[in-house]
């Protein structure tokens, strides 16, 4: 007698980061196309801060090259957390809901933590000073979603991500936010020693609890 063992044959469905994937794409190939003389500088972040000089008008907070270049990072960093939660068995790569629940948290940190910081510099009457600061914060974070960009695509569609890959990248966001921490306080220094006080309160406040209480929540939950 002949037994025929039945197994579930499970399908995978990653349709959905194929087309984020080629839509981060196509946006950086327009950008390519319309902003070229802006884009190469952009790449160039990495090692020069020439584009922060040039494009530092505030102005170039609601452009459409840094808005479609924070929408590049929203994608990117998304996809990262997405598989370094896969790394630890907290999620699933393929599953879209926590993509979308991940890019939804992400959103709301960043925009209510600008209106926030909008609000606090309004009231210390420094809306110039922040508004500077959360440009070349926004540059540099563009870039680094920008580079993580092909990273997350190769680790998504291979099975060898690996604890070593991710402390790297970890590793390298951190030491690329005290760079711009470093570029910032040796360009506005004057600026901020005439507001030392409301500088390290800014600091501490916006730019280190939030980050703390965002870790302890994740841990914890």
């Amino acid at each position: 007698m002949k037994i025929i063992l039945l197994s579930e044959r499970i399908l995978v469905n990653k349709d959905w980061a194929t087309l984020l994937f080629v839509l981060a794409i196509a946006i950086v190939a327009l950008n390519k196309t319309i902003f070229s003389v802006r884009f190469n500088e952009f790449i160039k972040l990495g090692y020069s801060e020439k584009y922060n000089k040039i494009y530092k008008d505030t102005n170039n907070l609601l452009s459409w090259f840094t808005i479609s270049m924070f929408v590049i990072q929203l994608i990117s960093f998304t996809f990262f957390i997405l598989l370094f939660l896969s790394y630890f068995n907290y999620a699933k790569t393929e599953n879209y809901i926590a993509y979308i629940q991940i890019i939804t948290f992400l959103f709301v940190f960043i925009l209510s933590k600008f209106l926030i910081e909008k609000i606090i510099a309004t009231v210390i009457n420094s809306e110039s000073l922040v508004d500077k600061f959360n440009l070349v914060k926004l540059n540099y974070r563009a870039f680094i979603g920008f580079v993580l960009l092909p990273v997350n695509i190769v680790l998504y569609y291979n099975s060898w991500p690996v604890k070593e890959v991710f402390n790297i990248i970890l590793i390298i966001f951190l030491l690329y936010n005290v760079f711009t921490y470093y570029f910032l306080v040796k360009n506005y220094q004057k600026t901020i020693l005439s507001k030392l006080f409301y500088f390290i309160l800014y600091l501490c406040t916006l730019e280190i609890l939030p980050y703390y209480f965002m870790y302890y929540w994740v841990t914890k939950n």
